[in-house]
């Protein structure tokens, strides 16, 4: 394979060499029979632009907003869970990409590096925290407390898991952090030389945001117990109140689907809301987040900023985004494959790569600021209407 990287599928492909098989499968699947998986994707297809020429395409700009902050281009980094296990340390290295870059990064609840390690790695820059609503209220707000004393300049709150879909990978390959010492993984990791040395260099390799932190949770065997049964299935509206205020700061809502959801999260005073399928690793059948878009934006964007994540692979894809009303969009195996192929420098590369796509072909359709974006570059039959 030639080492030459050219747009994300190259970094995918260099990922799925490097990283051990459950890692790898962890992030590249869906659940049950991966439909909507491949709808997130399978759905920008369609949408065509409006190629325009004869226009002076000089000084241009993707910069923009997000929650107020100013970006580079409209794009974060999204909360993915066991990040530090598809590189060591891969949560401080993604975060130290996108501070770099520009861009915002969203740290995970289940994540290998804990808040305290991200704020130290990244010097106390800003960053955002994904809380899940656990049935501990005192951890939860502890981790609420523990964020905002490391900077943390926005809580995303995830809504759509309070029960775990099923991914027939996972549970195939027996996902678990440390990966159990099985025949099967001693011979996978033994193919993987390069992550292996990375993982003995580091003590990160277990959920260091809980280990230690939740109540009788002290080491790795008392923590799949505890978060089997953490998640929990009686999150309502109030709670999101209890949160917001609680929180005090920004708070984005992810994992909205349906505009009588939107409407709802906007009533509850959040600031954004994040149009998300989980990354089709939760309902299967469920829309693709680009075709639900349009509708939620059309009756709720003049009243909550309407973010996106889902199925994004190319700065095309985020400009189609972004002309659909998305205020910005998230990534998450973009970048979790440049990790995986290349460590903080994949990251960077992931991100180069969508904002050179992002920048050529918003230029291609007329305009020099992304700002000025709008439905008009698509072309009229081709993308999804209210």
């Amino acid at each position: 394979m030639s080492d030459i990287i050219t747009c994300i599928e190259d970094l995918r492909v260099l990922a799925r060499r490097r990283v051990p098989r459950m890692f790898y499968d962890y992030v590249d699947a869906g659940s049950w029979t991966e439909g909507t998986y491949r709808a997130n994707e399978a759905d920008f297809r369609p949408i065509q632009f409006r190629q325009r020429v004869a226009v002076n395409m000089e000084n241009r700009s993707t910069a923009t907003t997000m929650l107020g902050q100013k970006v580079a281009m409209p794009v974060a980094l999204a909360p993915t869970g066991l990040t530090g296990m598809q590189h060591a340390d891969g949560e401080i290295l993604a975060a130290r990409a996108a501070m770099k870059f520009g861009v915002p990064y969203t740290l995970s609840t289940m994540s290998i590096c804990s808040i305290e390690d991200v704020a130290e790695g990244t010097n106390g820059h800003p960053f955002w925290f994904q809380l899940y609503v656990m049935r501990d209220r005192g951890f939860m707000r502890d981790l609420i407390d523990r964020a905002r004393a490391a900077n943390c300049s926005a809580l995303v709150l995830t809504l759509d898991l309070q029960v775990l879909g099923q991914r027939h990978k996972d549970i195939k390959n027996g996902l678990s952090t440390p990966p159990k010492p099985t025949l099967a993984n001693l011979l996978n990791l033994a193919t993987k030389p390069r992550w292996c040395m990375g993982m003995l260099g580091t003590n990160r390799r277990t959920f260091r945001n809980i280990v230690g932190h939740a109540r009788n949770v002290k080491d790795v065997s008392s923590l799949s117990a505890w978060t089997a049964e953490q998640f929990d299935p009686t999150l309502n509206w109030k709670d999101v109140e209890e949160i917001r205020s609680y929180w005090g700061g920004k708070l984005i809502l992810k994992g909205i689907l349906d505009v009588e959801d939107a409407r709802l999260a906007a009533d509850s005073g959040a600031d954004a809301l994040i149009v998300s399928n989980h990354g089709r690793r939760q309902l299967d059948g469920a829309r693709s987040s680009i075709s639900a878009l349009p509708s939620i934006v059309d009756a709720v964007g003049d009243r909550i900023e309407v973010h996106m994540d889902g199925g994004i692979r190319s700065g095309q894809d985020v400009l189609k985004a972004r002309a659909l009303g998305a205020r910005g969009v998230y990534i998450g195996r973009p970048f979790l494959y440049g990790l995986g192929a290349m460590g903080e420098a994949g990251v960077t590369k992931a991100l180069d790569i969508i904002h050179n796509e992002l920048d050529i072909s918003m230029a291609f359709c007329g305009h020099t600021q992304l700002e000025q974006v709008t439905r008009d570059i698509l072309l009229p039959g081709s993308y999804p209407l209210p």
